[in-house]
C-alpha cells in the first residue's frame, strides 16, 4: 500500500467532524474541490468505501465510523503534544529537579519554590538538601537540573550564575546581654563560647579569619556541619555564632534573635547548571525569581541601615 498523505487523514478526519464538504473545507481552510480530491484519493488508497452519496450531500458509511474511531485516537495524540510543546514554551510544564545547601533548604527556597510552583500548575518538583560538595557533584553528574551551592564552586566546568549576596548575622540566644545592642563586633565575643561551623568549610574559614585579626579569643565548644544545628544549640542558650541569614531567619522568635556583625561577612553562593547543555528555561525562571527576591531583601537591609533601625532580617 502506498503511503498515507497526512493531508488525507486530515480531510477525512473533518468531513467526519463536520459532516459537510463545504465545512470541512472552512476548517482545513482549503477548497471545496482539494477536499474533495483528498477523500477521492484517500478511499482509493485504502480499497474502501467511506462516504456514500445521498441526494446532495454525503453520509458516512460503517467502514468510516469504525476508521474514525482509530484516526480521532491518533490525533488525540498529536493534540496533547501540541499542548505538551505549548506547555513547554510557557515554562509550565515537566519535573525540575533541584538541590539546594541547607541554609537555603530548611525554609526559605521551598517557601519560594512552592509559590513558584503555584503559578505552574503542571510543572513538578523534586527538592533535595545537601550540602554544597553535593549539589556540586549532583549536578556535575546530571542527577539535579540545578543546584544552589556555596561559593567557590569546586568545579570549574560547570555553567554557574551568581546570585546576590546577603550579610552573615550574629545570633544569640534571647536574653542575652549581647542582644541588647544593635550591633556587633569582635570584641563582644571575648570569652563567649562560641558555636562554629566545622573546620575546613569556607564559612568557618572567613568567621576565623575576622576573630583572629583583631586577636579575639571565642571559647569554641562546639562545631556542626550545619547552621541549622549551629541555631539550636544557640537557642538552648550555650552560646553564640555567627550564621547565614537564611537560617538565622527560621530560628527568629524560637529562641534566637539575630544582630547586625561588622565587619561584613558575606554568604555568597549561586546557581549551578549541568555540563553539555543549555539550562532549562523554568530553571532560569526560578533563578531569575530567587535573584528578585534577594535584591529586594538587600533594598530593605539598606533601607534599614540608612534610617538606623534594625530589621537584621528584613526580607
Amino acid at each position: 500500500m502506498a503511503r498515507i498523505n497526512p493531508r488525507q487523514v486530515e480531510a477525512f478526519r473533518a468531513m467526519m467532524l463536520t459532516g459537510s464538504v463545504t465545512e470541512a473545507a472552512k476548517l482545513m481552510a482549503v477548497t471545496q474541490p482539494a477536499v474533495s480530491r483528498l477523500l477521492r484519493d484517500f478511499q482509493a488508497l485504502l480499497k474502501m468505501e467511506l462516504f456514500e452519496r445521498r441526494g446532495s450531500g454525503l453520509v458516512a458509511t460503517a467502514a468510516a465510523t469504525a476508521l474514525y474511531m482509530e484516526v480521532e485516537r491518533s490525533f488525540v495524540g498529536l493534540d496533547r503534544i501540541t499542548a505538551a510543546a505549548e506547555e513547554i514554551r510557557s515554562r509550565r510544564t515537566g519535573t525540575l529537579r533541584v538541590a539546594a545547601l541547607p541554609a537555603l533548604a530548611n525554609g526559605y527556597l521551598p517557601r519560594l519554590a512552592g509559590t513558584f510552583l503555584s503559578q505552574r500548575p503542571n510543572l513538578n518538583l523534586s527538592f533535595f538538601g545537601v550540602i554544597s560538595p553535593i549539589v556540586v557533584d549532583w549536578v556535575l553528574n546530571h542527577q539535579c537540573d540545578i543546584g544552589f551551592a556555596e561559593v567557590p564552586i569546586a568545579h570549574a566546568g560547570l555553567t554557574s550564575i551568581r546570585l546576590p549576596a546577603l550579610p552573615r548575622v550574629a545570633v544569640l540566644p534571647a536574653g542575652h546581654q549581647l542582644a541588647a545592642k544593635t550591633t556587633l563586633e569582635p570584641r563582644d565575643f571575648e570569652g563567649e563560647t562560641f558555636v562554629s561551623l566545622s573546620a575546613g568549610s569556607s564559612s568557618r574559614h572567613l568567621v576565623d579569619q575576622v576573630f583572629n585579626r583583631v586577636d579575639v579569643h571565642r571559647v569554641l565548644r562546639v562545631e556542626t556541619t550545619l547552621s541549622e544545628i549551629m541555631c539550636g544549640m544557640v537557642s538552648s542558650g550555650l552560646g553564640v555564632g555567627i550564621c547565614d541569614p537564611f537560617t538565622a531567619r527560621e530560628f527568629d522568635g524560637r529562641g534566637v534573635v539575630a544582630r547586625r556583625f561588622l565587619p561584613q561577612i558575606d554568604f555568597e553562593f549561586a546557581a549551578v547548571f549541568p555540563p553539555q547543555r543549555s539550562p532549562s528555561p523554568v530553571a532560569l525562571d526560578l533563578v531569575e525569581t530567587l535573584r528578585q527576591e534577594l535584591e529586594e531583601w538587600k533594598r530593605r537591609l539598606a533601607s534599614a541601615d540608612a534610617t538606623a533601625s534594625d530589621p537584621v532580617l528584613a526580607g
